[in-house]
């Protein structure tokens, strides 16, 4: 079952528009967010934040949002229910109506669906490389806002880091800068602290402001600030983090291995921290 305008119905039965700017030019947006099946039943972490994001990637690309976005987060759990979900990743996107024009989108659906998926990058430390392909200048698209169409640039940094033996791909931004993974942001360790690429040629990730939120709890120094390649082949440690990612140790970047064994470093204790914090354990601020 899945979540269209209102009402629910069955994925295989639902159908959609073949002439609409959304299939052919990648005009929609769209979120990811995780349900847990935690002490208290299951709860979706960060439901507000996202469907607040959903919201406000909208208005970044002049889509119409009629929607209570508390009334999404209730049939968002519905959907969960209809399903038998309590463990999920739930994927609500919002395409246009059919209109083959280059112009701002009138008429607007949401569709809202969930599956089980384990942790998109898997659990394994990762070997990376440094994309060929940048992340898009911030002048020509919104990078702020979830927009199907960014994420071509995605598909090609995977497919290119897997063509060449790697796990995943590190994207530059135009001034080469370290912008982001294809689908999650880089938290790099130095001396015992945390460095990570600021706002503005990234995505604001929810997960990211999480890690930064238990940096604060924990104690940990964290600075947000331009980083070269350079640092981060003389870095201790790093990781990747988002909403289908949560947090994932690297291993390596290309010819460079960090130092710091996974399980001794910064990005582990908040790996740790971060599942006690979506399974709604207490005292998630000890676990070091």
């Amino acid at each position: 079952m899945l979540y269209l305008n209102g009402r629910f119905e069955k994925a295989a039965a639902t159908t959609t528009t073949l002439y609409g700017a959304s299939l052919h030019y990648g005009y929609a947006v769209f979120e990811g967010i995780r349900a847990y099946n935690t002490h208290n039943g299951t709860r979706i972490f960060k439901a507000r934040e996202h469907f607040e994001r959903l919201k406000r990637s909208a208005e970044l690309v002049h889509m119409p949002f009629p929607w209570d976005v508390n009334d999404l987060i209730k049939q968002t759990y519905k959907l969960l229910e209809l399903n038998n979900l309590k463990d999920a990743y739930i994927r609500p996107l919002i395409y246009c109506a059919p209109n083959m024009q280059l112009v701002a989108a009138k008429d607007v659906s949401i569709m809202i669906c969930a599956w089980e998926w384990e942790a998109y990058l898997g659990n394994e430390q990762l070997q990376v490389c440094i994309s060929g392909y940048e992340r898009p200048n911030p002048k020509s698209t919104p990078i702020q806002a979830k927009v199907s169409g960014n994420y071509v640039n995605s598909i090609l940094a995977t497919t290119e880091a897997k063509a060449k033996g790697f796990d995943e791909a590190l994207l530059l931004d135009g001034e080469g800068n370290i912008a982001e993974a294809p689908g999650a942001n880089i938290f790099i360790e130095k001396n015992g602290r945390l460095y990570t690429p600021p706002l503005g040629n990234i995505l604001a990730g929810i997960t990211r402001a999480t890690v930064i939120e238990l940096c604060h709890v924990l104690d940990i120094e964290i600075i947000e600030k331009h980083l070269s390649v350079t640092d981060l082949k003389h870095a201790d440690s790093a990781f990747f983090c988002g909403t289908a990612t949560e947090i994932a140790g690297i291993r390596s970047v290309e010819e460079y291995a960090f130092p710091i064994k996974w399980s001794e470093s910064i990005g582990a204790t908040l790996q740790r921290t971060y599942k006690c914090l979506v399974l709604e354990k207490q005292n998630y601020e000890v676990i070091i």
